[in-house]
């Protein structure tokens, strides 16, 4: 493409991905700085700095997203969970995180599904869930305009979500989307290959509940690697599957879904994490590199 990017797509990255040990506020100013994002996405902040992350979010002009999955990683809380006290507990956890994104001047906040059950408690857990997101849908559409997705992950291989196959992505969304228009999936470009899915095949399934999207890579041939499965390491390191050409189809098939165009803003968003002892701002510079050519191969 002859087109600058920036006039098809907003480019974002996910802040605590990108710097996970890294001074909260120098990092967050540092993305707020880069003309080429469009969007940011944060985590839980510190009571003490939330004020301060606000009027610097506030002043930025990016448009924010809300990672609740971190959150429901860290806390081990569970959106599908049989007992009923702790699919409340994840709930409860997850209205905290509307509230922040809220404050935070967020556009939509992401989550996940709990762990999988075995096969014959799949269904039952899929209502459960339908269940635990409409009512953080509905306590989200009580106090604004706040979208709320869920994010697609593996099923056997990390992170062993219930969600799971971009199919019963697509079930779980029909249900709650029936009673909340706030709703809808993300796809990762990250996840894909784990779930041994093309981009073709994910993103057209899922594009009638399509909001937000992720790109990355990740790592399946070296169990001992630390980068191995859901890490979201540098695009192009030694054993990694998506590089500047699984970027340029996924890319492709969102021109053709319309979820990117000319004259379109929606997010399409980094996730990718340094390894320990690389630095963010290469692993970042290596991302935006990546995209620009696969833009240009399209």
């Amino acid at each position: 493409m002859k087109d600058s990017l920036h006039s098809y797509m907003k480019v974002g990255i996910v802040h605590p991905m990108a710097f996970p040990d890294s001074n909260l506020i120098d990092s967050i100013k540092q993305i707020a700085e880069d003309e080429f994002f469009g969007a940011i996405e944060v985590a839980a902040i510190p009571d003490d700095v939330r004020d301060e992350v606000a009027g610097l979010l506030e002043s930025s002009k990016l448009v924010i997203g809300y990672v609740g999955q971190a959150r429901l990683l860290s806390e081990k809380l569970d959106l599908n969970s049989a007992s009923p006290q702790q699919r409340e507990a994840a709930i409860s956890r997850i209205k905290v995180s509307v509230d922040e994104a809220y404050f935070l001047g967020a556009k939509l906040l992401a989550v996940l599904s709990g762990p999988t059950p075995a096969i014959e408690k799949r269904e039952k857990a899929k209502e459960l869930l339908v269940d635990s997101l409409s009512q953080i849908c509905g306590y989200a559409k009580s106090k604004g305009e706040l979208g709320i997705a869920l994010e697609i992950f593996d099923r056997e291989i990390d992170k062993k979500c219930l969600i799971g196959p971009t199919e019963e992505a697509v079930s779980v969304a029909k249900e709650v989307r029936r009673r909340h228009a706030n709703f809808g999936l993300m796809v990762d470009l990250s996840h894909l290959p784990l779930l041994e899915e093309s981009s073709e095949f994910a993103l057209q399934t899922a594009q009638e509940y399509l909001v937000h999207v992720h790109i990355g890579t990740c790592m399946l041939k070296d169990k001992n690697h630390p980068a191995y499965g859901d890490k979201h390491p540098r695009f192009g390191i030694p054993g990694g599957v998506n590089d500047v050409d699984e970027v340029r189809l996924f890319l492709k098939t969102l021109m053709e879904i319309g979820y990117i165009g000319e004259g379109k803003q929606n997010v399409v968003a980094f996730e990718v994490k340094p390894l320990s002892g690389e630095s963010p701002e290469v692993v970042i510079a290596n991302a935006k590199r990546t995209l620009l050519e696969a833009w240009a191969k399209l």
